[in-house]
């Protein structure tokens, strides 16, 4: 009986050999796909005021819908709420099925393939050979912090935009001003 990997639905059947065709595209595509998320984020953050007025809790369900089916299709994403696609070759590391996201586990055969799905190649493996084509490609080496499973289904993207927006009154020069003693 084959056994769900850590984001995966259970039941879900074994992928045919052709599905991975998109996402290894997308890992040979790395450098590309790196340019393309970092204008991305560009606009994201242009557009973080705009998301704020109409609500990060408004906004979440259709952005998660809408980057679910985009990065589901160029990753075979299982939206974990942590992105990590920019670190690690444009290869979802929530793709293994032993759930690594931090490297591979000591048991990838020696043609790349999994230890557990002996037809699909190693996360790892495929995120490496991404990782050398990126500019950005040694993030790979970093350590990622371990997931939170609460922001599963959730949208990195807006948290992104999110995480751009400063805190009220955090190197604000009028809130400094204002407050008595404060130096200017």
């Amino acid at each position: 009986m084959r056994v769900p990997a850590a984001f995966e639905p259970p039941g879900k059947p074994p992928k045919q050999r052709g599905a991975y065709a998109l996402r290894f595209w997308s890992i040979r595509h790395a450098r590309l796909l790196e340019t393309g998320y970092a204008a991305l984020e560009r606009v994201l953050v242009f557009a973080a005021p705009l998301f704020e007025k109409i609500g990060w809790q408004r906004l979440e369900r259709p952005v998660a819908a809408v980057e679910s089916m985009i990065k589901g299709a160029l990753f075979d994403c299982r939206m974990c709420g942590q992105c990590a696609l920019s670190s690690t070759g444009m290869s979802c590391p929530m793709n293994c099925p032993k759930g690594l996201r931090n490297g591979p586990c000591g048991g990838v055969r020696e043609n790349g393939n999994c230890e557990v799905y002996a037809e699909m190649p190693c996360v790892w493996v495929k995120a490496f050979e991404g990782s050398r084509l990126m500019r950005g490609g040694d993030a790979i080496a970093r350590e990622l912090p371990p997931i939170d499973h609460r922001l599963k289904g959730r949208s990195t993207w807006l948290a992104v935009a999110k995480a751009s927006r400063p805190e009220p009154g955090v190197n604000d020069k009028t809130a400094q001003a204002q407050t008595p003693g404060a130096k200017t």
